[in-house]
C-alpha cells in the first residue's frame, strides 16, 4: 500500500440542535444554518467516507481496508475487526443543547442492535460565554427509573452541568449521561455506532410540530454512574504528544507544533488520524505532502514508518488503536 496522508469528503449532518460554525468557522461547504455535525472519517452503513485525495481518490474506506488489510489499519486491528473500521470521527457544533442522552456498551449494543457500543471523548475546539456541558448524574444513588420522568421541572437537579472552555476534554463511556451544550463546537473521536438513546429533548419541536422519540426504557438500562467527570488533567508541552484519553478503544494525544517535527511510528500497529483542532500544518508521510487546517482531518495507514510535521503553529488531535493498549471487541456482524 502506498502510505500518504489521506483525506476524506465530510459527511455533512442536518441537526434540530446545529447551526452554523462548521461552515464559518471551519470551512465546511454548506448554505444550511442548522448543519450539526461533520463525519469526517465514518464506516457506519450508509455513510461509508470516500477519499478525496491522491492515488486512492474516490475510492471508500471499506475498499481500502479489502484491498490493503493490515496495511491500512494495522494487523491487530484486522484481527480484530476484519473490514470494519473501530472508529467514528466528528466535528460538532450544537447552537442549541443536544439532548441528553446515553449509549450503550458493547454487551447491550450487540444484544439490541448487532453493533458496537458507544464509548466517545470530546475535546473542546471553541465555545461562547458560559457554555456548558451535561455530564454524569448527580448522585449515584438516582435510581435509573427516574429517567423515564425528567421534566424541566427537575432536568437540573438529576444530571451534572459543568462549564467548559476552549481545550478542555472530556472521556465519555458508555453508560454515562451527557450532552453537548449550546455554543459548544468539539472534535469527537468515538466507537463506530450511531446509537443514541435519548433521555430528556428540553420539550422542543421538529419541523413537523412533534416532540423526538424518546428511549428512556433503555437509557435506564444502559446508564451506570462514574465517579469522575473525565476530564482530562494534562498540560501542553510544545513540539511533544501529550496524552488525554487511553481507553479500551482509542488512544488520543494532543500535539502542539510549532516547528518541524519527525515522528516514528515503525512500533505501533494502527493507522493514526489527524484531527486540526487550531492552526494549519504540513504533513509529509512517503513522498506527499498535504496541508491540515482547523477543521480538517487526516489518516496516516499503519504502514507508513515516519511522519514529518511542520508548523508555525498547530494544535493536533493523533488517534490509533493499540493493542497492548485496547481490548479486542467482539465483531457486529
Amino acid at each position: 500500500m502506498k502510505a500518504y496522508p489521506i483525506k476524506f469528503n465530510p459527511i455533512l449532518k442536518e441537526k434540530i440542535w446545529g447551526g452554523n460554525k462548521l461552515a464559518n468557522l471551519l470551512g465546511k461547504a454548506t448554505n444550511k444554518d442548522n448543519v450539526g455535525e461533520s463525519w469526517e472519517i465514518s464506516d457506519v452503513n450508509g455513510n461509508i467516507s470516500v477519499v478525496s485525495n491522491g492515488l486512492y481518490q474516490g475510492q471508500d474506506l471499506k475498499q481500502l481496508i479489502a484491498e490493503h488489510k493490515a496495511e491500512m489499519v494495522g494487523v491487530n486491528n484486522f484481527e480484530n475487526f476484519g473490514t470494519n473500521f473501530p472508529l467514528l470521527i466528528k466535528f460538532l457544533d450544537a447552537k442549541t443543547d443536544l439532548s441528553v442522552q446515553v449509549h450503550p456498551d458493547n454487551q447491550m449494543a450487540k444484544q439490541h442492535h448487532n453493533s458496537f457500543g458507544k464509548t466517545e471523548m470530546w475535546y473542546i475546539m471553541d465555545s461562547d460565554d458560559n457554555a456548558d456541558i451535561v455530564l454524569g448524574l448527580k448522585s449515584k444513588d438516582t435510581n435509573p427509573e427516574l429517567l423515564n420522568h425528567i421534566t424541566a421541572q427537575n432536568v437540573d437537579t438529576v444530571f451534572n452541568r459543568e462549564k467548559v472552555k476552549k481545550g478542555d476534554s472530556y472521556f465519555i463511556p458508555a453508560g454515562k449521561v451527557h450532552a453537548v451544550g449550546a455554543g459548544v463546537l468539539a472534535a469527537e473521536i468515538q466507537q463506530t455506532s450511531d446509537i443514541t438513546y435519548r433521555v430528556y429533548d428540553w420539550d422542543r419541536m421538529d419541523d413537523s410540530g412533534h416532540k423526538r422519540e424518546l428511549h428512556t426504557k433503555l437509557a435506564a438500562q444502559a446508564t451506570k454512574h462514574f465517579e469522575s467527570n473525565g476530564k482530562a488533567d494534562y498540560s501542553l508541552i510544545p513540539n511533544c504528544s501529550t496524552n488525554l484519553v487511553d481507553c479500551d478503544y482509542f488512544t488520543t494525544n494532543i500535539m502542539s507544533i510549532s516547528k518541524i517535527k519527525v515522528r516514528d511510528y515503525s512500533n505501533l500497529d494502527s493507522f493514526v488520524i489527524f484531527m486540526c483542532v487550531e492552526g494549519k500544518a504540513e504533513i509529509t508521510s512517503g513522498l506527499q505532502t498535504e496541508t491540515i487546517k482547523m477543521g480538517e482531518t487526516i489518516l496516516i495507514p499503519a504502514s507508513a514508518k515516519e511522519v514529518v510535521f511542520n508548523a508555525q503553529k498547530a494544535k493536533l488531535l493523533e488517534v490509533f488503536v493499540d493493542h497492548k493498549i485496547a481490548r479486542p471487541v467482539q465483531k457486529a456482524s
